[in-house]
């Protein structure tokens, strides 16, 4: 028998049985769809949940941290390691800078930082350029919105009330300096964070650069930082001994994010205490790696009540059909033929629920992606979940690919008990059967 006349005797009997059929395929693509969005949230808060890590935080990126300060020689050592494109050593001053600019003023994080190192590992800047004298200087892209005089304070309380009365917050994004402040010149003191402590005389610098813009719109950043060349002007100029005004903090870059692991392994082994965001990444994949199984076994129980369906359907199909399956044994068709037939009958049951299904599928992932961030503000009133990227749904190749194979595979395991029976059936009573 023919490959096309046997698809003949498949679709002859999809025609006659076309309503039983149809709520077969959607019973099965029903199973199929729920198993696909199921799963989909799972893989959809992983993406969001690494997103949300890698947007803040370098991939290559190791941290070196502990109590003692770090020599020079442990610093080249470093370097001299395989695959180590950077050390940055910054070290943030123990005290706040206060930043006096015409009649506007500010408080400050204040870093000193190797500037070749720096600008290697911080890349382009929102605008201007990297220090090339001890006096200039790199602020945060914040720097100017931070720096207020008392109209701008009087206008901020002001409009902070108004926020607090309504339920919301006024981050004061509208005062500040608006100008560019490249090329302005700064007074800077240090005032120390102990209770009575004195603030230190006024330095000028210039500044040359400006930081990007941060990751998140809800951070302000007006950190300021200088070269290490300012240490002795720094210590100088305060009251602070050296060893209380600085902290030191190292950080290593990785040429390529395939070689963070290596590093760390290695620094590790040298008594390093160090720490890379990879590591996050590994311990959250597997946390969702448990969740999406857990998902998917879910979704698959929605597969097997579908199989319900289709075994009555194959089951019917044989009992229908008892004449002309002793018709086929008659001409001389095999038990494997007869199997085969009504095993492509619940295959193609199960393909086209699937192939809806996966259709389906997307459509609803996204218009979840669309709806439920506006649903979710109706419902609470926060602005947190339109202007967040997260991802509720996601539905890569491999799901597809997942809950395909589960989906046609349990539509052929639920065929084949009711193909097996057509292949018992005796020929001289399947003959003997009335029309």
């Amino acid at each position: 028998m023919l490959f096309k006349d046997q698809l003949d005797f498949v679709t002859q009997h999809i025609k006659k049985n076309k309503l039983r059929v149809f709520m077969t395929v959607l019973a099965a693509t029903m199973g199929c769809a729920f198993l696909i969005v199921l799963a989909s949230v799972g893989f959809g808060l992983q993406d969001s949940m690494r997103n949300e890590i890698l947007s803040n935080e370098n991939v290559t990126k190791i941290q070196v941290y502990g109590e003692a300060e770090f020599t020079d020689e442990q610093i080249k050592e470093i370097k001299k390691m395989e695959h180590v494109e950077t050390v940055l050593e910054k070290i943030s001053v123990n005290a706040s800078a206060q930043s006096y600019f015409e009649d506007r003023d500010t408080s400050s994080s204040l870093y000193v930082t190797n500037m070749k190192d720096f600008e290697q590992v911080t890349g382009k800047l929102a605008e201007g350029t990297y220090p090339k004298n001890p006096t200039e200087i790199i602020v945060g892209y914040n720097f100017g919105q931070t720096l207020l005089n008392d109209a701008d304070r009087e206008v901020i309380e002001e409009k902070s009330k108004k926020a607090e009365a309504e339920g919301s917050y006024y981050d004061g994004k509208e005062e500040g300096y608006k100008e560019s402040l490249i090329g302005k010149e700064i007074e800077v003191s240090l005032m120390p964070y102990e209770e009575g402590a004195k603030e230190s005389p006024k330095m000028t610098y210039t500044i040359v650069g400006v930081m990007k813009k941060p990751s998140y719109d809800w951070m302000i950043d007006n950190a300021m930082y200088m070269s290490t060349e300012q240490q002795n002007a720094l210590v100088s100029n305060s009251d602070i001994a050296e060893g209380d005004l600085f902290h030191s903090e190292v950080n290593i870059f990785a040429d390529t994010m395939e070689n963070v692991k290596p590093i760390l392994e290695k620094l590790k082994e040298k008594g390093y205490s160090v720490y890379s965001v990879t590591e996050q990444l590994e311990q959250i994949d597997v946390v969702f790696l448990v969740m999406k199984i857990g998902l998917i076994f879910v979704g698959t129980i929605a597969v097997l009540i579908a199989s319900i369906g289709i075994f009555n359907t194959m089951t019917m199909a044989v009992t229908e059909r008892t004449r002309e399956i002793g018709v086929l044994k008659a001409i001389g068709a095999s038990p494997k033929l007869i199997q085969r037939l009504f095993l492509m009958e619940s295959t193609f049951i199960g393909i086209l629920g699937t192939v809806i299904a996966v259709a389906i599928s997307y459509a609803i992932s996204f218009t979840t992606n669309a709806l439920l961030p506006v649903v979710l503000k109706a419902a609470t009133g926060e602005d947190a979940f339109v202007s967040t990227d997260i991802t509720f749904s996601l539905i890569p190749w491999q799901l597809v690919v997942i809950a395909s194979a589960i989906s046609i595979g349990v539509a052929m395991i639920s065929g084949y008990r009711p193909a097996r029976k057509a292949t018992k059936i005796d020929v001289i009573q399947a003959l003997r059967q009335e029309l």
